[in-house]
């Protein structure tokens, strides 16, 4: 797809209770390599991050993984990878993931998912980066995320504009054209309350 050389995708270390998601980690995986973009993940073997990346493998697709040494420590780093790269922190994780994504997408997952989209999120909100990011909402999942999104704007917590920065969308194919369309925020970066000046 043309723009796109490397997406990165947030997803749980564990594989959910649903072979609906099992099954869009592989369909993620799979329509990267066939449309030649390289994964970038967390570098594990479990859960739905080694389904992505096994799937992405497999269909003859390159994948790069970033992982913490104490991940490591642990065994749980995945061994077939077309690169490994060990660094030292959860930050510099993080900060490695985004510098080589031209775009980011959240399969389902937990704390550290969660944690990985919201940073990536803010960078945008702060105007870091004008990267396009997306939820892939697989069975509703992300349902009651996205509509506290809703309500943040309702409240007054969040810009409207800024509420754009997130994409979302049930079919992978679909949702990388979305991001393929996107062309980043003009959202002010200005974060106090006009009212209270």
């Amino acid at each position: 797809m043309a723009g796109f050389e490397r997406i990165c995708v947030f997803c749980g270390s564990r594989a959910g209770v649903r072979d609906a998601y099992r099954a869009s980690a592989d369909a993620l995986g799979r329509l990267l390599a066939e449309r030649g973009i390289e994964l970038v993940y967390g570098g594990g073997k479990v859960g739905l991050m080694g389904i992505v990346a096994d799937a992405c493998l497999a269909a003859g697709g390159r994948v790069t993984g970033i992982i913490p040494d104490a991940l490591m420590k642990w065994e749980v780093g995945h061994p077939g990878l077309t690169r490994l790269e060990v660094v030292d922190s959860m930050h510099t994780r993080k900060a490695r993931m985004a510098e080589l994504s031209d775009g980011f997408i959240a399969l389902p997952g937990g704390l550290g998912t969660f944690e990985e989209l919201f940073e990536i999120l803010t960078w945008a909100q702060l105007g870091f980066h004008r990267k396009p990011a997306a939820l892939l909402d697989v069975g509703d999942y992300y349902r009651p995320l996205v509509t506290m999104f809703d309500a943040a704007v309702t409240e007054g917590f969040m810009k409207p504009a800024n509420r754009g920065l997130l994409l979302h969308g049930r079919e992978p194919d679909a949702l990388l054209q979305a991001m393929a369309d996107y062309r980043g925020s003009e959202a002010s970066r200005v974060i106090h309350d006009e009212r209270q000046l």
